[in-house]
């Protein structure tokens, strides 16, 4: 079995203990979680319109070596020869099967996403700051850990954010397993955040550190959801400072309009800031907030 990185082990204990909470010891987390905001703060222009651009890689650099440690391929690539290029003919759900590297509205728009929540501490701060701005996000949930907190995944849903399926275990390695496991990751997850939503539709997947297959992106998007990949990978899980945060997404946009943070997995303090610094510093650069393709 592949070894599992501190990255993940962080994760898979976050849900293991989110399984444990009942519905009622959730809420009261959540609710007594400090959502509040540095006061209102300007509405940030968001897009939500379509394009024809929903498959251009982005402009995506070669793929570096990954350091250890590193959990992160570096643009949410799998490992088949073409599997980011044109779009793949959409299956009988109408979804392509092609990883997404772009916004819905193309032009000068990014995309946020979030991953590893729910979190009963860092999702509704996360939140407070997105609604400051006006900005919606793309939040990419392991299943266990909505399962438990079904009032954040509707309050999530209820903000007019959007939800992916980030799998039942963030395995990593799930590329090397085979496909039934594959699809029980999958599919379980889609369930139980669906379930948790009341019903909201999971409209990507993301796989743990880009971990895709054309098996997986098979069984994803004939379920309704289309394989979401990422430009810019802010590193933040690795707590590197807020300004290293900031000045990564600054430096790498260049790569393309899907940015990744994430909500779970451990402190996110510094995640709250960057985004507090970032968000309106995108819309002072005439960038607009667009979903991912689908």
């Amino acid at each position: 079995m592949a070894r599992l990185t501190a990255h993940t082990r962080r994760i898979v204990m976050a849900a293991a203990a989110a399984v444990v909470m009942t519905g009622g010891v959730a809420a009261a987390v959540f609710l007594g979680s400090d959502t509040s905001a540095d006061g209102p703060g300007p509405i940030l222009a968001h897009s939500t319109a379509t394009s024809d651009s929903d498959d251009k890689p982005g402009g995506r650099p070669a793929t570096p070596s990954r350091s250890a440690g590193d959990d992160s391929a570096p643009d949410g690539s799998d490992g088949s020869r073409g599997a980011t290029g044109p779009a793949a003919p959409p299956g009988a759900s109408g979804i392509s099967e092609t990883i997404d590297h772009a916004t819905e509205s193309g032009g000068k728009s990014v995309s946020i996403t979030i991953d590893d929540g729910p979190s009963p501490v860092w999702t509704p701060k996360i939140l407070a700051v997105l609604k400051q701005y006006g900005v919606k996000a793309t939040f990419c949930m392991i299943g266990p850990q909505a399962k438990a907190t079904p009032a954040l995944v509707r309050q999530i849903v209820a903000a007019g954010h959007r939800l992916c399926d980030h799998t039942v275990s963030h395995d990593e390695a799930m590329n090397k397993k085979p496909v039934a496991y594959q699809s029980t990751e999958i599919l379980d997850a889609q369930r139980m955040i669906e379930d948790a939503s009341g019903g909201a539709k999971v409209q990507y997947f993301r796989a743990p550190g880009g971990a895709f297959t054309p098996d997986n992106r098979h069984i994803s998007a004939t379920h309704g959801m289309r394989p979401l990949g990422w430009n810019v990978d802010t590193k933040d899980w690795k707590q590197p400072g807020t300004a290293t945060i900031v000045n990564t997404v600054k430096h790498e946009l260049k790569n393309g309009p899907i940015v990744l943070f994430h909500d779970g997995g451990g402190d996110r303090a510094q995640t709250v800031s960057a985004l507090k610094e970032l968000l309106p510093w995108l819309a002072q650069q005439g960038y607009t907030f667009s979903f991912p393709a689908v």
